[in-house]
């Protein structure tokens, strides 16, 4: 199992807490602990990166005039491009990092899948996307995790270079 965060002092706290323990229980199932590490992210020092996620990444659009309610938005779709930008600059900014980061590029995108999680079915699409920016910012992202709802399992990156 992996967990992950873009704040140091969280992963840390789990670290502490997980190697006090033999067994989690991760809702209702018994998880036995056999090891507890840390894996670094990838150093980004060019500042690019090709992410691809693991699990469907989901955007919700804000609500408008013409769409009273949000509604969902996949990679597919003209207005995603634009809101998942707007989405990984405020994550740099939430981390009081610089928001020198960008998406240059959707590469791939997975078939759409949609999860029952608290609150409903979110759909979404697994994507490889192609990003530009700060080396820092470019590291925090791996940790959290790409779009939204990411504390939900949305957008866990797999595979970056």
């Amino acid at each position: 199992m992996e967990l992950g965060s873009p704040l140091p002092s969280v992963v840390e706290a789990w670290v502490a807490a997980l190697q006090r323990r033999d067994v989690l229980d991760w809702g209702g199932i018994a998880l036995r602990i056999t090891g507890v590490s840390i894996v670094d992210p990838p150093a980004f020092g060019c500042g690019r990166a090709r992410m691809r996620t693991e699990t469907p990444v989901v955007m919700k659009s804000p609500p408008s005039n013409q769409l009273p309610g949000q509604t969902w938005v996949l990679p597919a779709e003209p207005e995603f491009p634009t809101l998942f930008n707007n989405n990984l600059v405020r994550k740099a900014k939430t981390l009081g990092l610089a928001p020198d980061i960008g998406l240059d590029g959707i590469v791939w995108v997975g078939p759409k899948r949609s999860f029952a999680v608290k609150g409903g079915a979110k759909p979404g699409a697994t994507v490889d996307v192609a990003l530009s920016g700060d080396p820092q910012v470019l590291q925090a992202l791996w940790s959290w995790g790409l779009g939204q709802a990411n504390a939900a399992g949305f957008g866990w990156i797999g595979a970056a270079q």
